[in-house]
């Protein structure tokens, strides 16, 4: 350990390798319930040479590595494993370009995801993805996990905004993977393979992203339902109507109460569920489909709708869906916020499925999501120190993972898998491809250090 220590030092300077036991033990864990491990050392490297001279020395030394950014990981992604070296990348937070002609932004990856769009909103950009962490989380730990967000129906996710990647190897060396150009098929789609890595491949250490024209306008409707079916029925109705919200969320009963009593809009806490939807673009364009979406949700049997007046009472109506994990969190010790995507089809079947499993297993759930995209965000709260409790809340979630596969979904929307759920990753991926898997982290990690464990075990 002394010598690990001393070469870290010699690579990012003695002010930047933490070892002491009270100053690395805030990193032993991240969002995640449940999942702690004090690592070997901390370092906070200052540029991207820096994070290949760490890896060099971790690979001399044998020290697996764990990239980290803002630590909101909801899947034990930034969790250390023994012996760990944690490589916080919060030091590389420059916006190093700005190109207005292209549309792109150059970023480090330790840039707080929320400042990539404003750094946009002066030239008249946008960046589209907004995570729920939005104002915590990094752009790195964005690309990391492939995060999502609320206006994924419209926008997709952070790999459709990716362009190119500067990735440190497990080698040390420096790799630049794409370019500013929307078309380039010159290879393999090597950026792709580090998109929601999780940190098992390579050290993220810049980032191009593209940039959108920002939206003229945007228009927020809400409305409340009697249950779920009927709000289901709306989100169909969008759909068919050929319709792309920028936002369509849902939130069910219990987390509308949660809301309600924290932001207080006067919510009819009688009401089985609330859609959040939200329409952008030109503004006779943006009028017209927040009308219709409004029709259609009076049309399915809202008990109520809403339309914001001016900004300031859009982004209030939209605190009701970003509100909704801080909201749940304040009940329990813990709130474990999961994450399934059915097709939109099973969105209303889904949500039975999960209230009558977690009542099965006597665990207390909120459930709210995407419900444009299928997402849904089943929400245990439990106190993690119960170990009885975390054990009924673990089968609850295998069983409700499983049911979306069943479905035609996914294990994971938009989290990742890390440690949390990659028991799980088996139940979607057929062997061949889960021994693909393997293969390419052999190939690039062949000595299995960085990040390791996570995603699946070798």
């Amino acid at each position: 350990m002394a010598d690990l220590a001393a070469a870290l030092r010699d690579v990012v300077g003695a002010q930047n390798v933490l070892t002491a036991p009270a100053d690395i033990a805030p990193y032993a864990r991240d969002a995640t319930a449940g999942y702690a491990q004090t690592p070997a050392a901390v370092v906070f490297p200052g540029d991207a040479a820096q994070v290949a001279g760490v890896l060099r020395v971790c690979r001399a030394q044998r020290a697996p590595v764990v990239p980290r950014g803002g630590g909101t990981s909801l899947s034990g992604g930034a969790v250390p494993v023994p012996g760990a070296v944690v490589l916080g990348l919060q030091k590389l937070d420059r916006i190093l370009e700005l190109d207005a002609q292209n549309l792109t932004l150059l970023a480090e990856p330790g840039v707080i995801t929320e400042k990539i769009d404003e750094a946009a909103a002066p030239h008249g950009l946008f960046y589209p993805p907004d995570p729920g962490s939005i104002k915590i989380s990094t752009i790195g730990g964005n690309v990391a996990s492939n995060a999502g967000g609320l206006r994924g129906i419209k926008y997709g996710v952070t790999r459709d905004y990716v362009l190119a990647l500067e990735v440190a190897l497990p080698n040390g060396e420096l790799a630049w993977l794409g370019s500013k150009c929307r078309k380039d098929v010159a290879g393999y789609s090597l950026r792709d393979l580090f998109i929601g890595s999780e940190g098992t491949l390579g050290v993220i250490t810049k980032i191009l992203l593209k940039l959108l024209p920002r939206p003229a306008a945007k228009a927020t409707v809400l409305a409340t339902f009697l249950d779920l079916e009927h709000a289901a029925a709306t989100v169909s109705a969008i759909i068919a109507a050929r319709l792309l919200p920028c936002t369509l969320e849902f939130l069910d009963q219990k987390t509308l109460r949660c809301v309600e009593a924290v932001v207080r809009l006067g919510l009819p806490v009688n009401a089985g569920a609330l859609l959040l939807m939200e329409s952008d673009g030109h503004p006779a364009a943006v009028a017209e489909e927040a009308e219709q979406m409004a029709q259609l949700a009076r049309a399915n049997g809202a008990m109520e709708v809403r339309r914001a007046k001016n900004a300031a009472e859009a982004v209030h109506l939209e605190s009701a869906r970003r509100q909704a994990y801080p909201a749940l969190a304040q009940l329990r010790p813990t709130a474990i916020l999961e994450d399934v995507t059915v097709p939109r089809s099973e969105l209303a079947a889904m949500v039975r499925f999960i209230e009558e499993t977690t009542r099965k297993h006597g665990v207390e759930c909120a459930t709210f999501g995407h419900a444009g995209d299928g997402n849904f965000h089943p929400t245990y709260l439990t106190d993690e120190r119960d170990v009885e409790a975390m054990r009924r809340v673990r089968a609850a979630s295998r069983e409700i993972a499983a049911e979306a596969v069943r479905r035609g979904g996914t294990v994971s929307g938009e989290h990742g898998i890390g440690l949390a759920k990659k028991s799980y990753l088996a139940l979607q991926r057929d062997a061949a491809s889960f021994a693909l898997l393997k293969q390419i982290k052999r190939a690039i990690d062949p000595e299995n250090l960085l990040n390791p464990g996570k995603i699946f075990d070798l």
